[in-house]
């Protein structure tokens, strides 16, 4: 554990004019709060924090962050308040403090998902105000993972390595601190797959010991070889970390053995010219291997990473990756937001964060918008672990998105009303559907009309957590109108029964009874059957349901000329609406609570669903009649396309019984069909006399 002393000095000797009456005073505030506390290794608890204060010192930040440090546990780990914070340490100190201080003294009745999700809402909404938050977080979290062995549980154990693994180390990829994010990578694996970690340490020491000098030989070579080219540089070569050679093992499904490189070379050049000469002479002497050549100097990473990447084969018979930077972009790299941002007192410290990380501040808007808290989970790991592609607007301007993402990801990455009015779109000059994946250098234009509005379609093939929130938000508006307007009427047709008017006194009376704060609580509960008929004349007016018979409401159950065998007689089936089972498909039966007997096809994705019942093998009877497919067509938008879609129907004897236009653009419209059907023989012509004609591009069964 460092001593009080040697903290200071460290801070001091790259700041020479930090607070260092500060410093002390917090460091003996927290030795004092945290008293006689022990961690599970048995160190007195404040040596934990004493240590993230001096991880945060190797990245050269300034006092107050190194004081949040060393007080970041005081107000959830002792007796500490928040204000006695801001009155010993200031208002910043306070503030840093607090953002990382996790939520572990909220109201209890939250479940695990939710604290989470609160305790993360917390720390996001903190490190969008200060980004020194994350700093001080990310080094709590690498000293504790550092001394995560000690701790008995694996359960435990495993569970605060995946949560590294999900969250924190793509926090530290995501703002440039690529050694925090190795470590704690490697110390996350060593605990999710010790077996895994094992062997491939082991294969790396086996490596070591058969090549001998080989990292340091090639590493000569390079050096000489640039030297020679008139390129003065500086080359370190290291072997790639454990979990980066796990990860790509299980990605290639191939033995150590076969691994191609294992070794990488940094290679670091006084300025951008000698980087480009560099790549020459190295891709001069040695062939380079097709696809792995990567330029983050023109087009730089979202967290302003840049390098020159490739990878060539080198004369030891062997595939090499080899790094070319200058010395700025090699700090960078190491130390990614601290390497080029001094703190001082009084500085914006917001500024930054807002600037360099626009993808921090998607993830708050996205995380603002949740409607859950497996929704706020699922949008930061989605933003954590998307690859990027690179696009461009018909003005030049360069679009950064996650990997997959299609024209309206572009356009709700451009402006917000741009993907809320998006109508279609061009891809270097030539119109495409909205569901298009891009793709490199892409230039995409988008075309919109102000009648359009986000389509719930959308969710199914957008990519970006700006434009997946953007259509959830959206939905639930439109869901919440409708089931108003029902509500509404459900009520009036309820209350029309009583044929009497009723005072304002009354509604209140009985949204009293009923436990609702408004009349619009009282429309959605209706709309939802959460409140019934009889529960609302009841509450309007009590003892007014004595003589009424209650109205029923429902669908029917399943047609009489179906029929099915190995049930027991009497039981009550259906048809499942996610699969659509149709006489020819193979069938199982799935027991449902207050639905009897629900019908699959034995390939419904719901089956895989956790908490079934055991299921019954059952078969489509002699005298079975139709049955109602569904099937999803794109087809041109022209005139007579729809025509001829619905003429091939009748032709074949197919009986329509609902036809949705879910997505439209200026080139196609996507149909979802549902027909009733002899079998899936039938199905299976109609779909391909479908697929013959001209009007039509494409067309599917839709099976979930």
């Amino acid at each position: 554990m460092l001593r009080q002393y040697e903290l200071v000095d460290r801070v001091l000797a790259y700041d020479p004019d930090a607070d260092e009456d500060l410093l002390n005073r917090a460091y003996v505030f927290s030795m004092q709060a945290h008293g006689s506390q022990l961690r599970a290794s048995g160190d007195p608890y404040f040596s934990h924090p004493i240590e993230v204060a001096g991880i945060l010192t190797e990245l050269k930040l300034d006092a107050e962050t190194i004081a949040t440090g060393i007080l970041h546990d005081t107000i959830e780990d002792t007796v500490a308040t928040p204000e006695q914070i801001e009155k010993l340490f200031g208002a910043h100190v306070a503030r840093l403090v607090d953002g990382v201080t996790k939520l572990s003294k909220i109201e209890g009745g939250l479940t695990a998902n939710e604290r989470a999700a609160e305790n993360l809402r917390k720390f996001l909404l903190a490190m969008s105000d200060d980004i020194r938050v994350l700093l001080v977080k990310l080094a709590d979290r690498l000293h504790n993972m550092r001394t995560l062995h000690f701790i008995p549980s694996l359960e435990k154990r495993q569970r605060i390595a995946r949560e590294t693994m999900d969250i924190y180390a793509p926090l530290a990829e995501r703002i440039g601190l690529y050694g925090f994010m190795d470590e704690l990578q490697a110390l996350a694996f060593q605990q999710l797959e010790p077996e895994g970690y094992d062997t491939v340490v082991k294969r790396l020491e086996g490596l070591r010991a058969g090549s001998g000098d080989m990292v340091a030989r090639i590493a000569s070579g390079i050096r000489l070889l640039l030297g020679t080219g008139g390129v003065e540089a500086d080359v370190r070569g290291r072997e790639k970390r454990p979990y980066s050679i796990w990860r790509k093992l299980q990605a290639h499904r191939i033995a150590f053995e076969n691994l191609p490189d294992v070794i990488a070379f940094r290679v670091i050049v006084p300025d951008i010219a000698a980087a480009y000469r560099a790549l020459g002479l190295i891709h001069q002497r040695w062939q380079a291997v097709p696809g792995r050549f990567k330029d983050f100097i023109s087009t730089p990473k979202r967290n302003g990473y840049r390098s020159l990447h490739t990878t060539v084969i080198h004369s030891e018979r062997m595939r090499i990756e080899i790094q070319i930077r200058t010395a700025e972009m090699d700090r960078e790299a190491e130390f990614g937001l601290a390497a080029h941002w001094a703190y001082k007192a009084g500085g914006d410290t917001s500024a930054p964060a807002r600037v360099a990380y626009p993808w921090l501040k998607d993830l708050l808007d996205a995380v603002d918008q949740a409607a859950s808290p497996e929704e706020v989970l699922e949008h930061t790991r989605l933003a954590m672990f998307q690859d990027q592609v690179f696009a461009f607007t018909p003005k030049g301007e360069l679009i950064q998105l996650p990997a997959g993402s299609c024209p309206v990801d572009f356009a709700y990455a451009v402006h917000t009303e741009l993907g809320d009015t998006c109508v279609g779109a061009k891809i270097n000059g030539r119109v495409v559907t909205l569901r298009t994946p891009l793709a490199n250098g892409d230039q995409v234009e988008i075309l919109r009309s102000k009648a359009q509005h986000p389509d719930p379609a959308w969710e199914g093939f957008v990519v970006s957590i700006k434009a997946r929130a953007a259509v959830r938000r959206f939905v639930r508006q439109q869901e919440r109108a409708e089931l108003l307007a029902m509500g509404r009427k459900l009520y009036d047709e309820v209350v029309g029964r009583l044929k009497l008017p009723l005072s304002e006194d009354a509604v209140d009376a009985a949204l009293g009874r009923l436990k609702l704060a408004d009349r619009t609580a009282l429309y959605l509960a209706l709309a939802r059957q959460t409140v019934g008929d009889t529960a609302l004349l009841e509450a309007v007016l009590p003892g007014s349901t004595a003589n009424l018979k209650p109205k029923k409401r429902g669908r029917s159950g399943p047609k009489a000329a179906i029929s099915i065998t190995g049930l027991t007689p009497g039981v009550a089936y259906s048809l499942a609406d996610c699969c659509h089972p149709i006489p020819g498909d193979r069938i199982v039966g799935v027991g449902r609570a207050g639905k009897g007997i629900e019908v699959h096809s034995i390939d419904c994705a719901h089956l895989a669903e956790p908490g079934e019942s055991e299921w019954l093998d059952l078969h489509w009877g002699d005298e079975t009649g139709t049955g109602v497919a569904r099937v999803s067509a794109v087809v041109h938008n022209a005139p007579g396309s729809l025509a001829a879609l619905t003429a091939i129907l009748a032709h074949h004897g197919a009986n329509i019984v609902n036809l949705t236009l879910t997505d439209r653009d200026r080139a196609f419209h996507n149909f979802v069909v549902d027909m009733e059907v002899d079998d899936l023989a039938h199905l299976t012509n109609i779909v391909a006399a479908l697929r013959a004609t001209k009007a039509v591009v494409s067309v599917e069964r839709v099976k979930a």
